[in-house]
């Protein structure tokens, strides 16, 4: 494979990711990659970028084989964590180191826009996603 050459886009021009269930925690979310290794050739990285109206959510879920950082750029909401949930709202900047429990839900009444990114896996595939055993993600509601 050769390697990878610089990449630019817009955010309008990355369509939504398909395939994301409400099984496996992605509850009513908009969400791109907007570097990746199908878009860029990135291997160790992804940067994405999340809209979430109110009442939507990334239920819980941990990932093997990247750690994630997340800017909340708008809205208000929760972050789950290994030790259960905490307030967030724009201009919170979180890090979670790989194998920790994290996500988000939009608690607020507007949309939050999220900026976030992996280190270490350049696709979802790679990443060693996981929800918790027994999830019933599926009958949440939005």
């Amino acid at each position: 494979m050769s390697a990878p050459k610089p990449y630019r886009t817009r955010v309008e021009d990355v369509p939504l990711v398909e395939g994301l269930t409400r099984e496996d925690g992605w509850i009513d979310m908009q969400v791109r990659f907007l570097i990746d290794q199908k878009s860029a050739g990135s291997d160790k990285l992804v940067f994405g970028h999340t809209l979430m109206p109110p009442g939507a959510s990334h239920e819980k879920h941990r990932h093997f084989h990247c750690d994630e950082f997340l800017l909340v750029m708008t809205g208000s909401g929760i972050i789950f964590t290994d030790d259960g949930e905490e307030p967030a709202k724009a201009g919170d900047v979180v890090f979670t180191p790989r194998g920790h429990w994290h996500g988000f839900r939009n608690t607020g009444k507007v949309d939050s826009l999220l900026i976030w990114g992996w280190s270490g896996a350049g696709s979802l595939e790679t990443a060693g996603y996981e929800v918790p055993a027994g999830a019933d993600h599926a009958a949440k509601v939005g």
